[in-house]
């Protein structure tokens, strides 16, 4: 990002994320024992080992102020530095480069570097980082388990498999306030479209008793799930930013309008798996799942998910991975799945429609907002126009966002209901409400109203858009 000829910005960047055990290489010559994985993979050993017993070091030294609490994170002029124990002794560390600017000087001096420590928030970060450990645990299972079943060997290649990938896809300039709640968008219905899903999910169920979840999406939003809350959060964020755009494509023509067979038992039907065989039909096809592991806090549940897609909507079914998937089963799900998952997505994009025309065009609002509701995660944002891993669209000005940001923070402060007005340098209103385990932030374009006809404005757009959950005044 360029400003003028002048200066030029540079985003926060990932400068290294590793996994270490200090059990592993206590004494000395022994150090990269501890090291599991690093990212990046290509620095020299010698400044792996430095680098690591660095973070050991910090760690221990702050345990002497408070035992219990170990460091979190370390804040420089360069850097900002997160720790995190997932379990026992295993201890996951990423480092982030602070947002810094280039100045040009005159007379050809080298350029002037201003790092922007403040700029970057430190809870968006570090809820990246943790969400990034949640995911690792859903495919890999606990680090202890995947020692028990093949020794650090395992663990290793485990942690090379998946945060290699994973990394990747990692995209700090692209997160925002969203990004922080890590919530759930879920998909408006009707009671008796609710009810088809419902009755969907039980029949197939009942038929396929191999099941032991299910959740509904469609559009990326849920309708429908089995899993915890806490599990299916984390699936959430991997099927939405991860799986789905890298299996989206142009749909048909007219794939969304509505489907009905005209003879009777007519199985022409959109559905395909995503995760699993590509095509059913080929005779090399590979019937082979990712799997997931749920409920680790209290059981241990190791599942095969799979993914099934029909037009718009997308099914997850979740079975024992102690069960073998056959191709005969792959089958059976396709012939019985498709064809009911094509009529229900047809079902819902017409309600959807029809919904759509009763309600009118839509106008220009005078605010935008951000909804998060801490209970059931659920989320709901007009200011964003498209949200993915490396991609945030917002309809409003990125110093807009920082400030809703910094309220976010201020709200993390105190347990208490609290309510923020700011004007902003631009003459936008950013007004902040916190009530009972729900937060609104809403974007006012109203340049010459004063702080009581904001909020106004604000109860008249709790009224309307809330009238049936909150908020207090």
């Amino acid at each position: 990002m360029a400003s003028g000829m002048q200066e030029k910005l540079y985003n926060p960047s990932l400068l290294s994320f590793f996994v270490y055990n200090p059990s592993f290489g206590p004494r000395e010559g022994e150090e990269e024992k501890k090291i599991l994985f690093y990212h990046p993979s290509d620095v020299e050993k010698n400044e792996k080992i430095r680098n690591v017993g660095l973070c050991e070091a910090i760690v221990q030294f702050t345990r002497t102020f408070c035992p219990t609490k170990p460091a979190k994170s370390l804040h420089t002029q360069k850097n900002r530095q997160f720790f995190f124990e997932a379990e026992d002794s295993f201890w996951i560390v990423m480092v982030v480069r602070n947002p810094w600017v280039e100045k040009t000087n005159k007379d050809g001096k080298p350029p002037t570097i201003e790092y922007q420590e403040e700029e970057i928030l430190v809870r968006l970060i570090l809820f990246i980082f943790l969400s990034n450990i949640s995911t690792a645990l859903l495919f890999n299972g606990t680090f202890v388990r995947a020692m028990e079943t093949g020794g650090v060997e395992l663990l290793m290649q485990k942690l090379e498999k998946f945060f290699y990938r994973y990394l990747q896809t990692l995209h700090l300039q692209s997160c925002d306030l969203l990004d922080v709640f890590g919530g759930i968008a879920f998909f408006p219905l009707d009671k008796m479209t609710y009810l088809k899903i419902q009755s969907f999910v039980n029949r197939v169920e009942e038929s396929l008793s191999l099941i032991k979840y299910t959740t509904f999406l469609y559009n990326d939003q849920l309708i429908w799930s089995g899993l915890e809350q806490d599990d299916m959060r984390i699936l959430y964020k991997y099927l939405t930013t991860s799986l789905f755009p890298r299996h989206s494509e142009p749909e048909l023509a007219g794939r969304d309008s509505p489907l009905r067979p005209e003879v009777a038992g007519n199985l022409l039907h959109y559905g395909r798996f995503l995760t699993g065989p590509a095509n059913i039909k080929d005779p090399e096809a590979k019937f082979r799942f990712p799997r997931i592991f749920v409920n680790t806090k209290d059981s241990y549940e190791e599942l095969h998910l799979i993914v099934y897609k029909a037009m718009s909507a997308a099914v997850c079914f979740m079975i024992s991975a102690s069960m073998e998937l056959t191709r005969e089963f792959c089958e059976q799900l396709d012939s019985l799945v498709g064809p009911q998952l094509t009529l229900l997505a047809s079902d819902i994009c017409e309600q959807y429609n029809v919904n759509r025309r009763i309600s009118g065009p839509e106008k220009e609002p005078q605010f935008k907002f951000i909804y998060f509701n801490h209970m059931n995660l659920a989320e709901k944002s007009t200011i964003h126009m498209r949200k993915t891993a490396s991609v945030s669209l917002t309809s409003v000005h990125p110093d807009l966002m920082k400030i809703l940001g910094d309220i976010n923070c201020d709200f993390a402060r105190v347990d208490e209901d609290e309510e923020i007005i700011v004007k902003a340098m631009t003459d936008y209103w950013v007004v902040g409400k916190k009530s009972d385990q729900r937060e609104l932030y809403v974007i006012l374009n109203q340049k010459n109203a004063n702080l009581i006809e904001v909020n106004e404005e604000v109860k008249r757009l709790c009224a309307t858009q809330f009238n049936n959950i909150f908020f207090l005044d």
